[in-house]
């Protein structure tokens, strides 16, 4: 065999007859799966899913209600109606009260500012239950001359020594 290449020098497989398989199944390129993982995807389980639908669901609501709590209709409500200087130590303030409880007494904070704007008097007036908006007049007395009388809030929780008729010591 003078010429012949070493390709050639191989035996040639005997033909197979028509119809007959190979005996080695033909299948796709096996992937090592240390180095590039499995190629089967496994979704969640649906067990799963649904405990955390259920907590983002409850985290919403949570968030639902706190933001109606704080950014909701107050429960109570105080305004200044009129005020009226009566000289540089005192200031008559009328104040109007809505709220959500009527049957309930509710603790409202006045004040009086003087025209820089500090603050020249406090006071805590208690508004008693009744039906509906109530109105209530009151005297503020002053450390100096006062330009306005205002409300600086209401609410529900009464201190003990505006329901009694005890004073405050100390």
């Amino acid at each position: 065999m003078l010429g012949a290449s070493p390709r050639n020098t191989r035996p040639r497989a005997a033909a197979k007859p028509e119809g007959e398989r190979p005996s080695t199944p033909v299948t796709n390129q096996q992937i090592p799966q240390d180095r590039y993982g499995s190629r089967a995807r496994t979704r969640p389980r649906p067990a799963l899913r649904w405990v955390l639908i259920s907590v983002v669901l409850v985290a919403l609501v949570g968030v639902a209600i706190v933001g109606y709590r704080n950014l909701g209709s107050a429960p109570i409500q105080g305004k200044q109606i009129a005020f009226e200087v009566l000289d540089d130590q005192s200031v008559t303030i009328v104040l109007e009260v809505q709220r959500d409880e009527p049957q309930r007494p509710a603790d409202c904070v006045v004040r009086a500012r003087a025209k820089s704007g500090e603050e020249v008097g406090r006071k805590e007036v208690l508004i008693q239950p009744a039906d509906g908006t109530t109105r209530q007049e009151t005297v503020l007395r002053t450390s100096a001359r006062a330009n306005i009388g205002e409300v600086y809030g209401c609410t529900y929780n009464v201190p003990e020594y505006l329901s009694t008729h005890l004073r405050p010591t100390g």
